[in-house]
């Protein structure tokens, strides 16, 4: 369970949140919608720990993260699955070695593990046929090149499954997805639609998409929360959202759909 409140943020003189209530279900997908620069990425990345608030609270699992200290920070960021706009894959690494990249950095040494966990997330998101459809040696063929690929070889839809293999490295209760398909074609985003969807189910994970895209939200999410100038302007069902009488929602669908 994931609890926002009373949620204050500012920087400098701008007031990005300014008292945000809310409260995401567990399991399913809950989508996060708004106009530019209403506080979307900027809540999301206070529910990760990311950044601290100037006011109120954040509960993950009862637990408050303002009382966190630096060590519980960093074993909370272990614990969640964050996408970043863009990938955001290191150039300079391989495939396999951004996949497993937060593994190495915690310690991390035993080839075989690393393999393991690469191979899985890599085959969560359609990277890698599966096993036994292809044959052995059709499966580890793939796997060799794939694995020592650099993302400047990889179109955009693949990076972007990169970065959610990266993501689901650990199997996380909790995934992030900060505007999963922007930048991306409309058939591509109708994929990374569908991938996300497939996860939430398959891996029966809590998802949160930070998203402008009304098309993705009509597809993948289970509960809506729009804001509006740093607040909550609604929150409630994919079909609550279509009837809403609010004036700002209605011009927002308007704009957007």
């Amino acid at each position: 369970m994931i609890e926002i409140r009373g949620l204050k943020k500012a920087f400098g003189a701008k007031q990005v949140l300014r008292g945000i209530d809310l409260t995401v279900p567990t399991g399913g997908t809950t989508c996060i919608i708004g106009k530019s620069g209403c506080g979307k990425s900027v809540l999301l990345k206070h529910i990760v720990g990311l950044l601290k608030a100037d006011e109120g609270d954040v509960f993950l699992d009862g637990k408050n993260i303002r009382d966190f200290n630096r060590e519980e920070i960093y074993a909370l960021r272990r614990s969640v699955g964050f996408v970043f706009q863009g990938a955001a894959l290191f150039d300079s690494l391989t495939v396999f070695d951004n996949v497993v990249i937060s593994l190495v950095e915690h310690g991390e040494k035993d080839t075989e593990k690393l393999d393991s966990e690469a191979r899985r997330v890599l085959s969560a998101v359609g990277l890698l046929p599966p096993r036994s459809e292809s044959g052995t040696a059709a499966y580890e063929k793939e796997y060799a090149i794939i694995r020592e690929k650099k993302p400047s070889d990889l179109s955009g839809g693949m990076r972007k499954r990169v970065g959610v293999a990266r993501a689901l490295v650990g199997s996380p209760d909790y995934i992030f997805y900060d505007e999963p398909t922007t930048g991306l074609d409309p058939i591509t985003s109708q994929q990374i639609d569908d991938l996300v969807g497939e996860l939430a189910k398959s891996l029966k994970a809590t998802s949160v998409v930070i998203t402008h895209d009304m098309f993705s939200v009509f597809n993948i999410a289970d509960h809506v929360v729009m804001l509006e100038a740093g607040l909550v302007q609604f929150s409630g069902s994919v079909a609550e959202l279509r009837a809403s009488q609010d004036p700002v929602v209605v011009e927002f669908l308007a704009r957007y759909v």
